[in-house]
């Protein structure tokens, strides 16, 4: 019995210090990085910290001596961009899940596949067939281009979990509305939404996260005009470590807040319906 519990705290401690390696390490050394205004090896931790490169990338002051630039306006072009692709992703997602869910419709599998190709298969390769139609379309290096790729790759979460959201609420409790007179959109809006919204909500929260957080597609179609903050993200992160660790803990704390949100609203069964 005593060696039993010797051993079930021992690997109690191997999981921790895993979890610790794995998830909470990097996450430090992001923070201890972002506040690193000076750090030369083989010094353990920085020689000099403080807040310069926060105040930079936040716009609270101007300093060339840094090598750091505002990313507010590439934020608030993030969260426009992102906010865009939710709601237009969702007005195709909430009917199509719908539909696929409640009706036998031909090749339905097959539709739900198709939402899936985008990131089913490399990006890179589809991302630069798009961005010759785009180019021919007038679309490449525009805000409109971005919307419409963030579109594609957010519309799999969209889809697929709205859909997944709808197969598990009893079909009986809409005929229940039917009886009593309602109409078919009536037990839609009033029955079947309601119930489906904390999954409604997550599928959104995906699409918002995807969009935020998108590169590939916007590196092909948006270059260079259309600067997001995974781009900025992208450009600092080879010549400067402290920078690029401001706007990865930017980039990560919605991702947090919003997993922490879904970890709470998305039921079981929401998921289990995707299979």
């Amino acid at each position: 019995m005593f060696n039993k519990k010797i051993l079930i705290v021992s690997v109690e401690i191997i999981f921790l210090i895993f979890v610790f390696l794995l998830v909470i390490w990097p996450m430090m050394s992001l923070f201890i990085w972002s506040i690193a205004e000076t750090w030369y090896w083989p010094s353990t931790l920085p020689q000099k910290m403080g807040f310069d490169y926060w105040k930079q990338a936040l716009g609270l002051q101007q300093s060339l001596a840094i090598g750091a630039v505002s990313i507010v306006p590439a934020f608030f072009l993030s969260l426009m961009i992102a906010i865009i692709v939710v709601v237009i992703s969702m007005l195709i997602a909430i009917p199509a899940g719908y539909a696929l869910a409640k009706y036998r419709i031909p090749f339905g599998a097959f539709i739900l596949f198709l939402f899936l190709m985008p990131n089913a298969f490399p990006q890179q390769p589809i991302f630069v067939n798009l961005l010759r139609t785009f180019t021919k379309l007038g679309l490449a290096g525009t805000v409109s281009g971005v919307i419409l790729v963030h579109i594609l790759v957010g519309l799999v979460f969209g889809v697929w979990i709205t859909n997944a959201t709808f197969k598990s609420i009893p079909p009986y409790m809409e005929e229940a509305a039917r009886s009593v007179g309602a109409s078919r959109f009536q037990a839609f809006y009033k029955i079947t939404l309601p119930l489906a919204a904390p999954g409604l909500l997550a599928s959104a929260v995906f699409v918002f996260i995807t969009s935020l957080d998108e590169f590939t597609g916007t590196f092909f179609v948006g270059l260079p005009f259309v600067n997001t903050l995974p781009m900025t993200l992208y450009s600092s992160s080879g010549y400067n470590m402290q920078f690029a660790s401001v706007i990865a803990i930017i980039l990560l704390i919605p991702s947090v807040l919003f997993m922490v949100l879904i970890q709470r609203v998305l039921k079981a069964e929401y998921v289990g319906g995707m299979g």
